[in-house]
């Protein structure tokens, strides 16, 4: 009978936009608990995971009555259809791929919905429990026992059809489906994501240090340390680099789902405007990304950066009115560096003034950082 049901669901679950689905059981999951042992000991996590590694083992501390689980994967697309021109006078930012498209939460969580929903109808007896990214269990480690792909060295669960780009969410049911083998496959000996990494955060190839990884900087609220600055270049939210240098990413790109149709102004947004947004506007206009989910502080630093990094001396004041008047520190400060790093006579007159006035112990160093790369600089190092 459970051979029929979940030949149903898998019939099913194509007909509301699921791109792969597959079944494991509730077993523990020994293998990642050592591993997640390892990196909580290493300091290496975000913060952001759930820090209960049972929990994240063991899905019958979630349901006792746990028998199997099912996962399901979407695929949303890795390149822009037409991306706007990067230009001089209009610099622009840019959100990671897993930003562009309405927020694949709410999506994968309205699948899991109408997938409860069915198999309920089925079988009345059936309990369950969905997630999605925030939920306890690691979302990969599931969809690997289900044979949806196997976890590269990026760390990114990688299908046979679309690469890493596909999102992942599971539901715990009470029901013991069969279950589905696992993938057979391996990255052999490409160490190509590791190498490219731009801050060392792949230790090793499967081995994360999520502290250190620039999605996860992009997402922090405070000062960003400064060996990161100059690496993040226009990074907004997230970063693709290991999925982008990936072999079985290679030609992967699909455009299946109109929820994750990449609007190029959301997905490359000009920077300059992002400095003077108000809370409002960027729920509006932002609200709907999984990228906005940390609020507008962390965009808005990471907007100051990027500025810097294209050294754009048109921001110069609105910069030097963030310097000056915004209540936030970790944005008086960030663009008092970035006023720094731009340079200039406008520059270094607008530091001096703020080094006098300015209270915060925080950003007087920033303000410090400024002037020192001012004294350093100069014309022949400026755009």
């Amino acid at each position: 009978m459970l051979n029929k049901l979940k030949q149903e669901i898998v019939e099913y679950s194509k007909t509301i936009g699921i791109d792969k689905i597959g079944f494991t059981t509730a077993d523990p999951f020994v293998e990642l608990k050592e591993r997640l042992r390892v990196q909580q000991e290493l300091n290496y996590q975000s913060g952001f995971e759930e820090q209960d590694i049972e929990k994240r083992t063991n899905p019958k501390l979630l349901m006792p009555e746990a028998k199997s689980i099912i996962s399901i994967a979407l695929a949303y697309p890795s390149r822009l259809k037409n991306p706007p021109k990067n230009e001089k006078h209009n610099r622009r930012g840019l959100f990671s791929s897993v930003s562009w498209g309405l927020d694949y939460h709410t999506v994968l969580r309205d699948r899991l919905q109408k997938l409860e929903q069915f198999i309920k109808e089925k079988e009345p007896r059936a309990l369950t429990k969905s997630m999605v990214d925030t939920g306890e269990l690691s979302d990969r480690a599931v969809a690997e026992r289900a044979g949806l792909g196997f976890v590269g060295k990026n760390c990114s669960l990688i299908t046979p059809e679309f690469g890493s780009y596909v999102f992942l969410g599971e539901m715990i049911t009470n029901l013991p489906f069969p279950p589905d083998e696992p993938i057979e496959e391996s990255c052999g000996t490409c160490n190509r994501c590791v190498e490219a990494c731009p801050t060392g955060a792949l230790v090793q190839g499967g081995q994360l240090n999520a502290k250190k990884c620039l999605s996860y900087l992009t997402q922090t609220k405070g000062f960003l340390p400064d060996e990161y600055r100059e690496v993040l270049g226009n990074r907004l939210y997230g970063m693709d680099t290991c999925q982008l240098v990936c072999p079985f990413n290679r030609d992967k790109n699909f455009y299946i789902h109109e929820e994750f149709e990449p609007n190029p102004e959301l997905a490359m947004p000009p920077l300059k405007p992002l400095l003077k947004m108000s809370n409002r506007e960027f729920k509006e206009k932002f609200g709907k990304l999984s990228g906005s989910w940390r609020g507008k502080t962390p965009i808005q630093r990471n907007a100051i950066i990027a500025l810097a990094h294209f050294k754009d001396e048109t921001a110069l004041d609105d910069l030097i009115e963030l310097m000056k008047h915004d209540p936030r520190p970790v944005i008086r400060g960030t663009a008092a560096w970035a006023i720094g790093k731009i340079g200039g006579e406008k520059a270094k007159l607008a530091l001096m003034q703020m080094e006098k006035e300015e209270k915060d112990e925080d950003v007087l160093h920033e303000i410090k950082k400024g002037l020192a790369m001012l004294d350093t600089d100069s014309p022949s190092h400026r755009q």
